[in-house]
C-alpha cells in the first residue's frame, strides 16, 4: 500500500488505497482499489500507469471503476476528517478556519422516553452543536448545525459518563464541520486553480439564524432534533482522543 500510495500521490490528492490479495480462483497476486477526490486526477493517473512498471517487474493493469447500471448506493456526507483534509490541500492550512459558535447539551430535551419497566441506569447523552467555516480568500461563509448521541449503560459511573459526554461532543462537532463543508461547492480548473461557490441547494432553516438564535435553539420547545442527525461516513480509524476539531484563523 506504501507503494501504491507514493505512486498515484503524484497525480492528486488520494482518499484511499486498499490493497487486497486476489481470490482463490484469478490465481495469486493482489489487486488495489485507489479513491481520489478528483476525477481528473484518476484519469490522469490511469492514463500514466497502465501498462507500466511502476514498482515491479510485470506491468501493472490500471482501469478507470464505473458504476454498475441498477446498482444504487447511499450517498453519505464526507467525513469531516477528509472534509478538513481537502480543505488543507486546495486552500492551504492558513486558507480557512472553523469555529464552535455552541455546543449545547440537549439530552432529555426530546421528553422522557423511556418505556415502562425500563431501568433509569441506562440514558442516552446528547449534544447539539453549530459550527461556522470560513474561506476568507474566498469571501465564502457556512455554516452546519448537527446532533452527536450516545447511550450509556450505567449513568451512575461518573468514567463512562464523562468518557460518553467527550465522545458525543466531538462527534457532534464533527458532524456538524461535516454539514458545513457540503454547502461549498469546489471547482479544480486545469491549471491547478481553485474556485468555491456556495451551494444554496444545501441550506437549511437554521442558516438564517443569528448567533444568538442559534445558542438558544434548544429553547424552542417545538424543535425537531432528528432533522439535526447528518448521518455521515464512518472512518474505521476516527479517534476521539483527540481535540475538538475547532480551527481558528491565525492572527498576523
Amino acid at each position: 500500500q506504501h507503494s501504491l500510495f507514493s505512486v498515484f500521490s503524484k497525480f492528486g490528492l488520494l482518499y484511499s488505497v486498499r490493497a487486497h490479495r486476489n481470490a482463490a480462483v484469478a490465481g495469486p497476486g493482489y489487486y488495489a482499489i485507489i479513491k481520489f477526490y478528483s476525477a481528473g486526477d484518476a484519469s490522469r493517473a490511469q492514463r500514466a500507469c497502465n501498462g507500466q512498471r511502476l514498482f515491479q517487474k510485470s506491468p501493472l493493469k490500471v482501469c478507470v471503476c464505473t458504476k454498475q447500471k441498477g446498482f444504487q448506493q447511499q450517498v453519505l456526507a464526507l467525513h469531516s476528517n477528509k472534509c478538513q483534509e481537502l480543505a488543507n490541500h486546495y486552500f492551504g492550512f492558513n486558507g480557512w478556519s472553523s469555529r464552535i459558535i455552541t455546543l449545547q447539551n440537549v439530552s432529555g430535551f426530546d421528553g422522557g422516553n423511556e418505556e415502562l419497566g425500563e431501568t433509569l441506569q441506562k440514558r442516552s447523552v446528547k449534544y447539539l452543536c453549530a459550527v461556522e467555516v470560513t474561506l476568507p480568500n474566498h469571501g465564502v461563509r457556512t455554516r452546519g448545525v448537527a446532533l452527536g448521541e450516545a447511550d450509556i449503560e450505567n449513568s451512575e459511573d461518573p468514567l463512562e459518563f464523562v468518557t460518553a459526554t467527550r465522545r458525543v461532543q466531538k462527534l457532534a462537532v464533527g458532524k456538524a464541520l461535516s454539514s458545513a463543508f457540503q454547502k461549498i461547492l469546489l471547482v479544480v480548473l486545469e491549471n491547478g486553480k481553485v474556485a468555491v461557490e456556495y451551494d444554496s441547494t444545501q441550506e437549511e432553516l437554521t442558516d438564517s439564524l443569528t448567533e444568538e438564535d442559534l445558542k438558544g435553539l434548544v429553547q424552542v420547545s417545538e424543535l425537531a432534533l432528528e432533522q439535526f442527525d447528518l448521518e455521515e461516513e464512518v472512518l474505521s480509524d476516527l479517534s476521539f482522543d483527540d481535540e475538538l476539531p475547532s480551527r481558528e484563523m491565525p492572527s498576523n
